[in-house]
């Protein structure tokens, strides 16, 4: 109980998805760990290597094919004081079973989102682009009163008043057939995020990274989430702005999708 990782937020995490027996891009969820350990000052005792086979052997241990998994690394217990730099860094990694972050049925129609009170941090501030664990905590706070207010999330805004994500997932809206989405240099550009731009581009769509006011809202026809968790999640509201879950939306949904079955394939075809 006494563990650093608890009292002082000194620890960093991944989430995973296994579809078909293999961690979608694992090397790149593993790399942004073993980053997001050195922003928070202290280096993961393994190799990237190491992590991997581990990742997947937990996977594999717990029986599982298609599954959610959470790496985290985080200082242990042996000083408690502020400064703990010869503190062990503790590894471990946990699997389990979690469908879509959002229920089918909201999904297919398009999940609500309230606005929420915190904003993300200014990254003078605070390790916006490492994936640790005490950026999480204002997202909770978030997610629990917007769900109290029977909205599925809440879209958080930038310290200076930006578009920037929802309290799990990045975000993107439609005009006029261009994809814009808000420039990740302030908080994690995911790596959902970054395949689903890849996967946009590949058709031919165009997609803008900028900064987003939330007043340009009226002016987009379509929106949508992503993440490991929310894979891609077609959003209906934010606040008092509406929008019609449609055929770009619809289409990156199933490129998505289809992008994780190559993995699964490589495992039949290796078995």
């Amino acid at each position: 109980m006494l563990t650093h990782g608890l009292h002082y937020a000194s620890a960093v995490f991944e989430g995973e998805r296994a579809y078909g027996g293999t961690v979608f891009k694992l090397r790149e969820h593993t790399q942004r760990l073993f980053d997001s350990a050195r922003i928070l000052d202290f280096e993961i005792p393994y190799t990237l290597q190491e992590i991997d086979d581990a990742t997947q052997a937990t996977l594999a241990k717990n029986g599982l094919v298609d599954g959610y998994l959470r790496p985290i690394a985080w200082r242990g217990s042996e000083m408690m004081g502020v400064s703990a730099q010869h503190n062990k860094i503790n590894v471990a990694i946990a699997a389990w079973e979690w469908p879509s972050y959002f229920s089918p049925a909201e999904r297919l129609k398009g999940i609500r989102l309230d606005w929420a009170k915190y904003r993300r941090p200014d990254p003078r501030t605070a390790p916006s682009l490492a994936k640790a664990s005490g950026l999480y905590m204002i997202c909770t706070i978030s997610k629990h009163e917007a769900e109290r207010r029977g909205y599925a999330d809440a879209l958080m805004l930038d310290w200076e008043g930006n578009v920037a994500e929802a309290t799990g997932a990045n975000v993107f809206f439609v005009k006029d057939g261009v994809i814009h989405t808000p420039l990740a240099d302030r908080f994690l550009n995911g790596i959902t995020r970054q395949t689903v731009i890849g996967l946009a581009k590949a058709r031919g769509i165009e997609v803008v990274e900028r900064r987003i006011l939330p007043e340009e809202l009226s002016t987009f026809s379509e929106c949508w989430l992503c993440g490991t968790a929310a894979e891609v999640t077609p959003v209906s509201e934010i606040g008092e702005y509406r929008f019609t879950p449609g055929k770009i939306s619809e289409m990156l949904m199933n490129d998505y999708t289809a992008a994780t079955v190559p993995a699964a394939e490589k495992l039949a075809v290796n078995a």
